[in-house]
């Protein structure tokens, strides 16, 4: 059983039941219904049989395709509700080659829609694009199986009168898929490499330079992954990953997607953050970090997005690049509040002299920090600085 190719083939099968008028949330149903029928019937990859028959599973999608049609079709008969519109339902088509138009970037644009929120478009399009099961995104997010339920549940109610011939917004989408490689790896399902699989497919079916420099930054970020944590998973800060557990041959493709992009001169905020975290990956040490291109890799970021956040990663990049006091300078006029604002202060301060200062500021980062091994590292860097004053 080949349950990446089921996966792959779950957006382009709910697009043909939504395009012959079944609603998103019960052609989704339709789909998760067949896929159970595969899974029950169709063969393992070593054997020559296929599904009841021992016949081989010649059109994976066409067999997907009529048989959730029919799932639905007997849906719509079982649901005397929905009589009148049982009524409007053509009669089934014959089975045959499946289709060649490919729904599965309007399914995108669909899972991510504006009406809905981050966390329920993240969800759906786990759940609709990516093909997981309600218990394997749960899993991945740590809540029960009922809650994340709903939340689809939710979800697809609010998309199922959501026309599916609009075109969609792609800066949208880029939005939900970088918000899925963000949620990094729990569970059973490592959603960095989930993120990764999907922004592979929608760069296949997209021409965009931004969806390229999107796919460029994770696999640049997920390339560094063996070496973030330590046993007993101990964060390691970049400065301290041993490089050589960095897989070069992601780096490598990274690079190679990221050039492609920005080689069409139109810039926009992924391409620029990939072009940061290419320059991390090319240097062999971090003393040998080109510090000074970063920055200016942080201004053309703040010029495209003025975002806070962004002039906070602009100003360590500028402590490391012209010294600790100009990185404590480039910090003015922005929020205390910010995430991660008292631990970049911190670290800051640190390197300028001032251990007392960075201790307390190390201190109220550990109290806002947003996960538990980022936590007790500043509460480690705190513990350090105050035993160090000590002797």
């Amino acid at each position: 059983m080949n349950t990446s190719l089921l996966r792959d083939l779950v957006p382009a099968v709910i697009g043909v039941l939504v395009r012959r008028g079944a609603d998103f949330a019960a052609a989704e149903d339709a789909v998760q219904d067949a896929l159970v029928e595969a899974v029950r019937t169709w063969p393992d990859a070593s054997s020559p049989g296929g599904p009841g028959e021992g016949a081989p599973v010649r059109d994976p999608k066409g067999w997907l395709i009529t048989v959730a049609w029919r799932k639905y079709l007997d849906a719509v008969r079982a649901d005397t509700a929905r009589r009148r519109r049982e009524e409007r339902v053509d009669a089934e088509p014959a089975p045959g080659p499946a289709e060649a138009v490919d729904d599965s970037l309007r399914l995108y644009f669909l899972c991510a829609h504006p009406s809905l929120t981050p966390a329920s478009a993240v969800a759906l399009t786990l759940r609709a694009v990516g093909g997981l099961t309600t218990r394997q995104i749960a899993r991945a997010y740590l809540v029960p199986e009922a809650t994340m339920a709903q939340r689809i549940s939710r979800a697809k109610r609010t998309v199922s009168t959501v026309r599916f011939d609009r075109p969609g917004d792609l800066a949208t989408v880029r939005r939900v898929l970088y918000l899925v490689f963000n949620e990094g790896y729990s569970g059973e399902v490592d959603l960095e490499a989930e993120a990764i699989r999907l922004t592979r497919r929608l760069a296949a079916g997209t021409d965009d330079e931004e969806v390229a420099g999107l796919l460029a930054l994770m696999l640049l970020h997920h390339a560094r992954r063996p070496a973030r944590t330590a046993p007993g998973g101990r964060l390691v800060p970049l400065a301290e990953q041993d490089r050589g557990l960095w897989d070069t041959r992601m780096i490598a493709e990274g690079v190679g997607v990221l050039q492609a992009a920005l080689a069409r001169d139109r810039l926009g905020e992924f391409q620029a953050q990939a072009a940061v975290a290419a320059l991390h990956a090319d240097a062999r040490s971090a003393e040998e970090t080109d510090w000074v291109q970063i920055v200016e890799w942080y201004d053309e970021l703040v010029r495209l997005t003025d975002s806070p956040v962004v002039r906070l990663n602009r100003a360590v990049a500028v402590g490391e690049a012209d010294g600790p006091r100009a990185g404590l300078a480039a910090l003015d006029g922005l929020d205390p509040g910010l995430p991660r604002y008292a631990a970049v202060s911190a670290y800051l301060h640190e390197r300028d002299g001032d251990p007392e200062t960075a201790a307390r500021l190390y201190v109220r980062a550990a109290r806002t920090a947003p996960t538990v091994p980022e936590r007790d590292h500043l509460t480690r860097q705190a513990a350090r600085l105050n035993t160090a004053s000590r002797d």
